[in-house]
């Protein structure tokens, strides 16, 4: 029976992870095409019925380009870095709160909080062995950046868990069956959605990769494989931090279409803003981590803990 409780566990698992896959792949063609209307142009629509078949075309030409290491690099770190950092990002996915095949546990939150703190390692060794200035500088800020708002997500999400008093993701469904949390903590469910943005490094955080000053940042030096790694685990994290918006702010899980379509929604919107907002100033990122969300967050953690005590 345990034998046959494992292998299902390990099935289950094969099909998140390809799903994962295949779920990164289209966001990649949904973000070409978004951008692409934006700008007033077709996107990709060559290859396969309007350009459907274009995330495999170019995952095929990655993986099968020729692989180049610097000559000076710490070729071990320089190699497995990028590897280390995609298995981080689809071990997150076992928090995925299913009815059945259950791998998500009690202390899911604290499981995410861990997997994206050692998330920051893999930028900064990808940063630092390419042994290239440029790699370092974009490896340096990302880690700064990240570093900051993974405490502004941390007291953010505070918030919720006193509500709840739980760590378990399963539970956020039934204390929103009445009312989502979104409505009860707007400004916290916004200043989320954009401590997200700053923590996979997107548009208009994306210092990591500033490509007018650092020439690409820290994954200047990766091409091929290597670069394909990062290039998925950077995706694989918004749909995850999708995943958890919807999960936190919009409902809990549940097994339908408009459980996956509010993944949708805030997938696009990390497109949206992509495609509409201009870079930030890196002082004001910091600024905004340190001294705009973390008193917001600690002050609305305050504000919860005495609703909570009236309500016991």
């Amino acid at each position: 029976m345990l034998m046959m409780d494992m292998m299902l566990i390990f099935l289950g698992v094969l099909i998140l992870i390809l799903g994962v896959l295949i779920g990164v792949a289209f966001l990649t063609l949904l973000e070409r095409k978004v951008l692409g209307y934006i700008q007033i142009r077709k996107g990709p629509n060559k290859v396969g019925f309007m350009g459907i078949l274009q995330p495999f075309s170019d995952a095929i030409k990655l993986f099968t380009k020729e692989q180049t290491y610097p000559m000076y690099s710490n070729y071990l770190s320089y190699y497995f870095s990028p590897v280390v950092g995609f298995i981080l990002s689809l071990m997150i996915w076992m928090l995925i709160p299913y009815y059945f095949n259950m791998i998500s546990f009690n202390l899911g939150i604290l499981f995410f909080l861990c997997c994206t703190s050692l998330g920051v390692y893999t930028l900064m060794i990808a940063g630092w062995s390419s042994n290239s200035n440029y790699s370092l500088l974009g490896g340096l800020r990302s880690v700064a950046q990240t570093i900051s708002y993974e405490v502004s997500l941390a007291l953010i999400l505070m918030s919720s868990i006193i509500m709840l008093m739980d760590f378990n993701m399963m539970n956020f469904k039934d204390y929103q069956n009445l009312i989502w949390f979104m409505y009860i903590m707007f400004p916290l469910s916004l200043c989320w959605f954009s401590s997200s943005l700053a923590e996979t490094n997107r548009t208009p955080f994306d210092f990591a990769e500033g490509e007018s000053e650092l020439v690409s940042g820290f994954n200047v030096e990766y091409s091929s494989g290597g670069f394909a790694m990062i290039f998925l685990a950077e995706y694989s994290s918004i749909l995850f931090m999708s995943l958890l918006f919807v999960l936190i702010y919009m409902g809990g899980y549940n097994l339908s279409l408009f459980f996956y379509l509010k993944i949708m929604l805030i997938s696009f919107l990390f497109i949206w803003v992509r495609g509409t907002l201009p870079r930030y100033r890196y002082d004001k990122l910091m600024y905004l981590a340190w001294k705009l969300y973390l008193p917001i967050s600690l002050n609305f953690l305050l504000f919860y803990v005495g609703l909570k005590i009236m309500l016991m």
